[in-house]
Order: C-alpha cells, then sequence, then structure tokens
C-alpha cells in the first residue's frame, strides 16, 4: 500500500469518528433541551383539578372588604390567588414580582393574598413589605379549600370561578408561567411543553 492510500483510510477512519461524536453531541444537546424547557409553576399531584370549579368562600380582608374568590365575577376579572406567610423568606422575594404582575396584568386580573396566623403579625407584614392596596386575606379555612401544602403556592381563577392554572411560585417565571397557562388553555406549562412533543 502506497503512503496515500494509508493517509485515505485513515481520513476515512477519522470522518467516522467525527461523526460519531457529532451524533453524540446532538443527541445530548436534545436531552439538555428537554431538561431546561420552561418549568413553570410546580403542580403538585394532589389538590385541585385544574379546570374545575374552585372552592368559593367568603372572607374578609385586613381592611374589612368582602371578598369570594372561586365565585362567579360579573366584571370577567380572574383572579390570582397567592398563599404567603411573613415567615417564608421565598414569599418576601416574590412580593416584588407579585406587586409587577399586578400592575401589569391589572386589565384583566385581581390578585389577592392569603395567609392564617396572627392578624397583628400579618399586618406588620403588609405594612412592613409595602402591600397597601393589595387585599391580603387571613383565613386558615381558604388554605385548607384550596390544599396549600407548601408557601408559596397560587391558584389562578377565571371569571367564572374554573380553577385555570395552580402551583408552587418560587419565582417570577413560575408566576407568568400561570398567565400562560391559561392563556394557552393547559393546566401547566409541563403538560404543554409534553404534550407538543
Amino acid at each position: 500500500m502506497t503512503a496515500l492510500a494509508v493517509y485515505n483510510v485513515a481520513l476515512w477512519i477519522l470522518l467516522l469518528v467525527l461523526s460519531a461524536v457529532v451524533l453524540a453531541l446532538v443527541r445530548q444537546v436534545g436531552v439538555l433541551h428537554e431538561r431546561i424547557a420552561p418549568a413553570g409553576a410546580l403542580m403538585l399531584n394532589r389538590g385541585l383539578v385544574v379546570g374545575e370549579p374552585a372552592p368559593a368562600l367568603e372572607v374578609a380582608d385586613l381592611e374589612g372588604r368582602t371578598h369570594r374568590p372561586g365565585a362567579a365575577r360579573p366584571d370577567g376579572r380572574s383572579t390570582l390567588l397567592l398563599f404567603v406567610s411573613p415567615t417564608c423568606p421565598v414569599c418576601k422575594s416574590l412580593l416584588p414580582a407579585v406587586k409587577s404582575a399586578r400592575k401589569d396584568e391589572r386589565g384583566w386580573m385581581d390578585v389577592i393574598l392569603a395567609s392564617d396566623g396572627d392578624s397583628a403579625e400579618q399586618r406588620e407584614f403588609v405594612r412592613s413589605q409595602g402591600l397597601d392596596g393589595i387585599p391580603y386575606v387571613v383565613s386558615a379555612a381558604l388554605g385548607l379549600a384550596y390544599q396549600v401544602s407548601r408557601l408559596p403556592f397560587a391558584a389562578l381563577l377565571d371569571e367564572q370561578g374554573i380553577l385555570r392554572a395552580r402551583g408552587l411560585v418560587n419565582s417570577r417565571e413560575h408566576l407568568e408561567s400561570l398567565f400562560e397557562a391559561k392563556r394557552l388553555g393547559v393546566a401547566s406549562l409541563q403538560e404543554y411543553f409534553s404534550s407538543a412533543a
């Protein structure tokens, strides 16, 4: 065999090895793409079912105003129920995103913050976090009705009182995923991406 033939065979072997490496990298990129798809709010498997009527309870906020989350609203507005706690650091870090979302989505949605515990402690939390003007309900019954097991937890209700999205919301992305899930007509972004795949 001549030197030219040896180089030619070596180049073909190198080409096959590089092709195998490229295929392995393409596969790995696909795996990474699936792993880093937008996660959205984490829906726990137990609890209320998205698409069904939410529990309608009459509750009063710290200012004495009455609210009926879960009831049909004749004004056509949706309601975001966000369950928080003064002792939850993640809840505190999420509040600026909640205020921003309330302002950005004010054309179609109202926000109600909910907690349980001592009213005086809740009032201090509202004052210290600058939550004046946002309805803040102290009701253990509301948390039980919505089967809240971890915080911060959000439930997005449409104008008919139907639960459109729910889940743990640890970041602005999670919060906005609830709005996108409602807009797309799915229970969660995870459901949307798994059905699109």
